[in-house]
């Protein structure tokens, strides 16, 4: 079963259609990448609007559902409610805006329900992957990991973090990226503290750590990895601090297994920074899922409940972050399996120094 056929067999939980039109979900359920286009679905089908700039690729592409050449769209969308004898619609509430809720409300034939029920199925559907899926992700987490080690060679003391991070983009970008995961993170020295800090004109120097937390996506899915290396030698500190991220990622990773809360497997690594003194200074979730958004279901936080579904995926990117001085953060991702996770992470991470 596909996932718009899965949609289609579960929309009656929100309720008689659904009207999906945001970019990533689109794409998500009609393989097609597009700046606009409005998915309709039912329980019996699924009808993709778009208008002329993309009809022809979206014939070809899109063969999950009848595609229609958009002219009036809610009279079109209406057309399909008669069609279908629909009295209800629902709507996304994770990324419908409230100027497209009254919109609908307004030109639809039909009561629009405006709670989070569509969401919430949207999210179960995406977080469990198909294989189709993890292939298309690890083939993304080479293309990060080629450029990774393209940047073992690059990273030397004088070298600026946006130099940093420019060469690896485009090292990415070069070897077969459709586009980054997010906005490279590549800092030096006292920068690394900052867990999302902005690249800057910053130099590297001899005995600081050098942190990059990035990711390729194919075919519009995503990686994301973060590794922390060292130019020259690192303070006794610095090796202290990075042996304790590394001990609590790998035993949170020994850990992993379906149906274990997320905030259990944030504890395991959390209780062991906490242990060695550095709990004030782990401040962000152990982990998120990653798929065709690089923050997606399920979380590994302690705010959280989630619970980690079979095929689902996971980072495991514990850090300490010790203000004004330096930070470390390992981030691998991983399958979650009935008995344990298959990581996709194969990019070493014990100490290197440059």
């Amino acid at each position: 079963m596909t996932d718009l056929e899965k949609l289609c067999s579960r929309v009656t939980e929100a309720a008689d259609c659904a009207v999906i039109t945001d970019d990533v979900n689109r794409r998500y359920f009609t393989a097609m990448k597009s700046s606009a286009g409005t998915l309709v679905v039912f329980p019996e089908k699924a009808y993709f609007i778009i208008d002329f700039r993309y009809i022809e690729k979206a014939k070809k592409t899109v063969t999950a559902c009848e595609v229609i050449l958009q002219d009036k769209l809610y009279e079109q969308i209406n057309s399909l409610i008669k069609k279908h004898g629909a009295k209800t619609v629902s709507v996304n509430a994770d990324t419908c805006t409230l100027s497209e809720l009254i919109a609908y409300q307004q030109k639809l034939n039909a009561e629009v329900i405006a709670d989070t029920k569509l969401a919430e199925i949207i999210r179960e559907i995406r977080t469990v992957k198909s294989q189709e899926q993890i292939d298309k992700i690890i083939k993304a987490q080479r293309i990060a990991e080629k450029g990774f080690a393209h940047m073992l060679d690059f990273i030397k003391v004088g070298r600026t973090e946006k130099e940093i991070q420019l060469e690896l983009d485009y090292y990415m970008l070069k070897n077969g990226a459709e586009a980054l995961s997010f906005d490279t993170i590549a800092l030096s020295g006292s920068n690394t503290s900052l867990p999302h800090g902005v690249p800057s004109d910053k130099k590297v120097e001899s005995g600081e750590f050098v942190l990059m937390d990035f990711g390729a996506t194919y075919d519009g899915w995503h990686s994301d990895m973060t590794r922390t290396v060292c130019v020259g030698k690192p303070s006794d500190k610095m090796k202290s601090v990075y042996e304790t991220v590394l001990t609590a990622q790998l035993s949170a990773l020994d850990a992993v297994k379906a149906g274990m809360p997320g905030k259990a497997l944030d504890k395991i690594a959390r209780d062991i920074i906490t242990e060695a003194g550095y709990g004030d200074n782990f401040g962000h979730s152990l982990g998120h899922g990653v798929g065709v958004e690089i923050h997606e279901s399920p979380y590994a936080s302690p705010s959280r409940e989630d619970i980690l579904p079979e095929n689902s995926i996971v980072t495991v990117e514990p850090g300490i972050y010790l203000e004004g001085k330096f930070g470390v953060r390992i981030e691998d991702f991983v399958v979650v399996t009935e008995n344990g996770c298959i990581n996709m992470t194969k990019a070493p991470k014990e100490l290197i120094c440059l």
